[in-house]
């Protein structure tokens, strides 16, 4: 059973930073491909970017290719969000969800029924 733990989210302004952390406890982190996905209200949870095992694949959506990146350290069971040139957009909470995966490279599926373990969320508000 793996507890996903969401931290960093906060108010920046328009064309500003802020770095989302996901801490994990009680599995083997580095058997997890990790996830970030974002919901607005009134809005779907869409998929942001997610990270293989390893931490050697990446794929993020092409509204924040170029200003996200997400990394991890599995030394520290903790995954990460880097968020520059924040648009207003970008509000919404910020979930991390973890997948088992089963190679090194293998990147979780975006379908949210697919992931069972979940953060509670960070909220992201981003002013103009």
């Amino acid at each position: 059973q793996v507890q996903l733990v969401e931290s960093g989210g906060g108010l920046a302004q328009a064309g500003g930073s802020l770095r989302l952390s996901c801490g994990a406890s009680g599995g083997a982190f580095s058997d997890y491909s990790v996830s970030w996905f974002r919901q607005a209200p009134g809005k779907d949870r869409d998929l942001v970017s997610v990270i293989s095992r390893s931490g050697g694949a990446t794929q993020y959506v092409e509204s924040v290719q170029g200003r996200f990146s997400i990394s991890r350290d599995n030394a520290k069971n903790t995954v990460y969000l880097q968020m520059n040139s924040l648009k207003p957009e970008d509000t919404a909470v910020y979930y991390c969800a973890a997948q088992r995966a089963d190679g090194d490279s293998e990147l979780a599926v975006p379908y949210i029924a697919l992931y069972p373990y979940w953060g509670q969320g960070t909220q992201v508000t981003v002013s103009s």
